[in-house]
């Protein structure tokens, strides 16, 4: 149905209703395949989204509470692939279901798969709605598809473009097929794929129903208002900014080819009502599997801003007052056959980006920087019976200082509100123990308010022999910190051989770990950078942090110059001296 200007008035209250049932439409399709998924990653983590889109431009109307803010608005550009695809061939109708994972063209990497179907309404196309999910193998060189040593995305895992899954509400068994001998783990996969069909059959059920009780007209114009005022309330808190440029610049530790650093720039302009995000300074296309496309990066753009103004809606319409300068030939912006299998450890630094720039621009809105990694871990093998066994996770870190308080101790990553997947269901689902699953001491930044701690997982094999591979970052750049906060400690990964440790030579990205029964792997996460200078943390606040074990004695004399005898009781007038002396301020007891 073509995306037409609405005048059709509609009172508060209606509006109010409809946004609800709306929302409650993409939060039941989330549920939907949150309890049927097979594979964790999907029913633990909940790394997966569902939403509605606009049927003529492919732009976010409404998007699930429970699902990954990134792909709002990547899923926007993959339903304007399937709408451009569909005009080239101009052969979609009613029943029609589209599948793909093409990273480049809507995607984000080969590991989502999404599913997008049209809702025809007296003949046309009324909206579409689409399913993602983090699907457990799709193919590539290593099992669970997040390759760190990959040059191209063919090492990557199995692309599928565009295609239909369903024509005309016919199933198409042969691209399931060819999807099912791809995969290491063919019944996870295809749980996956069944669990987003369902979700998309009740989507169409609920969408079909509240048309029935409004009507098109008066739902039509719901989405256009909500729309609108996404966009007047992202503009109204753009305005309330000084008006000026503001520039911070981050690393990623490497492309897991070469150890060499890779420069994030980032220039906001802010003029009025209207703001531009300027990529420009950042480094060219790498070789490794840090690149990511130009539509994630909008993406992680509009997560971050998510974070700075979190009142503004889940739609498009936050997007209108902002522009983007992303240079094609960036590490932002890349076509295929580049590689884009660890693109979040890109998106998680542009949010960073954004959190260290907006620190002058709006002190009080912004935070200090989250542990920047997801810290992608699989172990796979054999079991005794031959059976094959993949268990891919990623793991958690702390957040940062912010201006209320500390961050949050072993969050997970901002990019998404999905959760960290249990030990429990870990072990139950693979041969592995966790000898530990601890907070990490001394990992936040230190701060007036500091950064929320990472963790240490232990995780032992308790098969004959498994292989394994880590993606992560910050092992050389740790989570800045914010007006005058610090950085967090550095990212660590450890895994054990017959000599005794070894760490992998390019920080945290490595392939090939072979592990025997009893050897284990272990991963020291960052905490987040601290907000705020550290010796205006008041002493009580660092005496507790001390007693509760989340900061040393060396740490609170060092960071905080606070001395604590051994039994941590403070010593006040060395406290007030040392102080004193390093701030050149008189501190008032």
């Amino acid at each position: 149905m073509p995306t037409k200007k609405i005048t059709l008035l509609i009172d508060p209250v209606t509006l109010a209703v409809l946004n609800g049932r709306l929302e409650q439409i993409a939060d039941e399709m989330d549920a939907t395949l949150f309890r049927s998924a097979f594979n964790p990653i999907i029913a633990e983590a909940h790394d997966a989204s569902h939403g509605l889109y606009d049927g003529k431009t492919g732009e976010t109307l409404i998007q699930g509470k429970s699902g990954l803010p990134i792909f709002v608005g990547a899923m926007s550009f993959a339903v304007k692939a399937v709408i451009e695809k569909s005009d080239k061939d101009g052969d979609m109708v009613e029943g029609d279901v589209y599948i793909f994972n093409d990273p480049y063209d809507g995607g984000t990497h080969l590991s989502d798969f999404r599913l997008v179907k049209p809702i025809y309404r007296n003949g046309s196309v009324f909206c579409f709605i689409a399913s993602v999910g983090h699907y457990h193998d799709v193919g590539g060189n290593v099992p669970g598809n997040y390759n760190p040593a990959a040059t191209e995305s063919f090492q990557e895992g199995i692309l599928i473009p565009p295609v239909k899954l369903f024509e005309a509400g016919r199933l198409r068994q042969d691209i399931i097929d060819i999807m099912l001998a791809n995969s290491r783990l063919p019944g996870s996969l295809y749980g996956d794929l069944n669990g987003q069909i369902n979700a998309l059959d009740l989507g169409l059920k609920r969408v079909n129903e509240l048309l029935d009780e409004y009507g098109v007209e008066i739902v039509l114009s719901a989405m256009s208002e909500l729309r609108e005022r996404a966009n007047k309330l992202m503009q109204a808190y753009i305005s309330e900014l000084p008006d000026g440029i503001y520039e911070a610049n981050d690393w990623l530790d490497n492309d897991g080819i070469v150890d060499t650093p890779l420069k994030l720039n980032l220039k906001i302009h802010i003029t009025g009502k209207e703001m531009i995000l300027d990529f420009s300074g950042s480094s060219p296309a790498c070789l490794g599997p840090v690149n990511i496309s130009r539509s994630t990066t909008i993406a992680a753009c509009y997560v971050a801003m998510k974070h700075v103004f979190p009142e503004v809606p889940a739609n498009s319409g936050v997007l209108d007052p902002i522009a983007f300068i992303i240079p094609e030939e960036s590490i932002l912006a890349v076509k295929a056959p580049r590689p884009v299998g660890g693109y979040t450890e890109t998106i998680l630094r542009l949010i960073d980006l954004v959190f260290q720039a907006m620190a002058d621009a709006a002190p009080t809105l912004t935070n200090g920087c989250a542990y920047g990694t997801i810290n992608a871990l699989s172990l796979a093998g054999y079991r005794e019976d031959g059976r094959r066994w993949v268990m891919f996770s990623f793991f958690g870190g702390g957040h940062g200082g912010h201006p209320n308080g500390d961050g949050l101790s072993h969050g997970n990553a901002p990019i998404s509100t999905a959760t960290i997947p249990p030990l429990e269901i870990l072990e139950a689902a693979y041969p592995i123990m966790f000898r530990q699953w601890s907070l990490r001491t001394d990992s936040g930044g230190a701060g007036e308010n500091r950064g929320g701690l990472g963790a240490v997982y232990e995780i032992e094999l308790l098969e004959k022999l498994a292989e394994g591979f880590i993606f992560g970052e910050r092992a050389r750049f740790g989570p800045p910190g914010v007006l005058g906060g610090k950085s967090a400690a550095l990212n660590k990964f450890y895994f054990e051989q017959e000599g005794g440790e070894l760490m992998p030579p390019l920080g945290s990205k490595m392939v090939g770990i072979k592990l025997k029964k009893g050897q284990a792997v272990r991963l020291e996460s960052p905490g987040g950078g601290g907000y705020g200078e550290p010796l205006f943390r008041s002493i009580e606040r660092v005496v507790e942090d001390v007693r509760l074990g989340y900061v040393t004695h060396n740490a609170a004399n060092s960071e905080y110059s606070v001395v604590l005898d051994c039994d941590g009781k403070i010593d006040l007038l060395a406290t007030e001296e040392m102080r004193n002396i390093n701030s050149k301020i008189e501190v008032v007891s």
